[in-house]
């Protein structure tokens, strides 16, 4: 995901991890317990692509229900 600001286009720019149909933003987590900083990760996507539905996936769980965050924005 580039980064532009008033016209001007950044060479470097964020990276997510998956983007379903261009509607989903999922990001990818192997971690003990989400923290502030990985939702705001997720919440800087979801704002910057104008995108509205994120997931957090964490796969460091036993289920992975229990690692599953929905991020609205």
């Amino acid at each position: 995901m580039p980064i532009v600001y008033k016209d001007v286009k950044l060479d470097h720019g964020y990276r997510i991890d998956l983007l379903v149909e261009e509607k989903v933003v999922i990001e990818i987590k192997t971690v003990e317990a989400f923290t502030d900083v990985h939702t705001a990760q997720v919440l800087t996507y979801l704002r910057l692509g104008n995108y509205k539905l994120g997931l957090l996936l964490n796969f460091h769980v036993t289920m992975l229900k229990n690692g599953v965050k929905r991020i609205i924005n």
